[in-house]
């Protein structure tokens, strides 16, 4: 079923300063989300070493709202997350449902599930997408423990062909989460999966740095991958994604504000230093996201 993304009036109207963005990374800080802060573990070492600490705020997602509207970003999609098997963390679909239910038209809810479940995983999907009307698939390779391109997600990609809806691959802060694998998040298994499953939009999280040429080797060789690199903007080779997005990809690289990991402010203010051609920035803080969750059924005010 098609469902209407509404524009805010305070991110789109004439005249304004600040840009339209569709974000493909944002948590609201809910206790549920909010969690992720507080000692549990794939996180704990990686958050310890932020530069600036993490917010670990919890208020209301009205408050969220009003902040997305100040900062222009019309769309969120927000995900569910389940790592039970391997890091005893989740949050729920029904949570992430519940708060997509509240805003029509400004979350876009992606359904969390482990594939270590097995069979279970890919019956809660189609829970998720069929009775709470998720919109997608979010998936953690580097902390499920496995790279992508393991048989044990093959039941899931098939499942998001036939529902007709993207995934998002979690593929990049594996380098500072060191009790994971790192090259559990490289694109070389995410290469395997487009050529497997061409009908299945993938959408890689943090650009799967630090590997970057390849990230942008994978978008380039496959119409289907997408990647958006929240958190490593400024970066050592980063530029590499922003040359890219001006030239070979135009139509592949996504916003992600990696929201309260960084806040929109601080995300946006990195964007706008980097050296995209005027193009180029619309097209990644707003075009390509409406073109691929229009492909997927969709639909923007004229």
């Amino acid at each position: 079923m098609a469902q209407e993304i509404k524009t805010s009036p305070a991110a789109g109207s004439a005249g304004a300063a600040k840009p339209r963005i569709i974000d493909f990374r944002v948590r609201p800080s809910t206790p549920e989300m909010v969690s992720v802060a507080q000692g549990h573990g794939p996180f704990r070492d990686m958050l310890s070493r932020k530069a600036k600490p993490y917010d670990q705020r919890v208020y209301p997602v009205e408050e969220l709202v009003q902040e997305m509207d100040a900062a222009g970003i019309e769309v969120a999609v927000t995900q569910g997350r389940d790592l039970e098997t391997t890091f005893n963390w989740k949050v729920t679909n029904d949570h992430v449902a519940e708060i997509a239910g509240k805003f029509p038209g400004r979350f876009v809810p992606f359904a969390g599930v482990d594939p270590n479940k097995g069979m279970d995983a890919v019956r809660e999907l189609a829970r998720a997408v069929r009775d709470l009307g998720m919109r997608g698939c979010s998936l953690d390779p580097y902390m499920h423990r496995a790279p992508a391109d393991d048989r044990i997600y093959f039941p899931i990609y098939a499942k998001c062909v036939e529902l007709d809806i993207p995934v998002i691959l979690t593929a990049g802060p594996g380098a500072f989460v060191r009790q994971s694998v790192m090259a559990d998040a490289s694109p070389a298994a995410i290469d395997v999966v487009a050529r497997h499953f061409p009908e299945l939009t993938i959408i890689a999280s943090h650009g799967c740095y630090p590997y970057v040429l390849e990230m942008i080797s994978v978008a380039l060789r496959h119409e289907n991958v997408y990647f958006e690199f929240s958190g490593y903007e400024l970066f050592p080779g980063a530029e590499n994604y922003v040359k890219a997005a001006n030239t070979v990809i135009p139509k592949k690289v996504l916003f992600g504000s990696a929201h309260p990991l960084t806040n929109f402010n601080d995300t946006i203010a990195r964007h706008a230093g980097l050296d995209y051609t005027p193009e180029a920035r619309e097209n990644v803080y707003y075009n390509n996201g409406r073109r691929l969750l229009e492909r997927h059924g969709f639909r923007f005010p004229a």
